[in-house]
């Protein structure tokens, strides 16, 4: 069964109140995934997305982090941290040390399958994997596919 790391961005778009055609489109395809597909997967997350979602004001905020509060929990390691700002500092990911680089690291570090985002600029994106796979190559650790729960829609 393939693991599969949950990254913040598919709580926030279940609970999407945007009204933008492609926020709603992609709300429509994270509840589709979660609803119906999640359950062929291994699904996981870490304490680092369960922080992201509780900082802040936005709507829905306790309904996010209960949708994913009985996932496995994954441990974030100084040697996680470590790889996240090798991350940062080949300029892979951007400069906040508790975003998207710790995402990319605790599921690398973990060995997941998959990193499910819908950060397409950042996480999810083709133009940047090349640079991923060799960082990850270099440090010795895994590299899981960055995929939307779009790709992961069953027929």
């Amino acid at each position: 069964m393939y693991k599969i790391y949950i990254e913040t961005t598919i709580p926030s778009f279940y609970f999407n109140t945007r009204t933008e055609p492609e926020a709603i489109a992609r709300c429509n395809w994270t509840k589709e995934w979660w609803d119906n597909c999640r359950h062929s997967y291994q699904n996981m997350t870490s304490f680092a997305v369960i922080a992201e979602l509780e900082r802040g004001s936005h709507p829905n905020r306790q309904e996010k982090v209960n949708l994913i509060s009985d996932l496995p929990m994954l441990s974030v390691t100084d040697d996680i941290r470590q790889i996240a700002r090798v991350y940062i500092q080949r300029k892979i990911m951007p400069q906040d040390p508790l975003g998207d680089a710790l995402h990319l690291a605790t599921a690398s570090f973990h060995k997941c399958d998959v990193l499910l985002s819908w950060n397409c600029r950042n996480i999810v994106n083709f133009n940047k994997f090349d640079r991923i796979r060799k960082v990850n190559v270099e440090l010795g650790i895994y590299v899981p596919n960055l995929l939307t729960p779009f790709e992961l829609l069953e027929d």
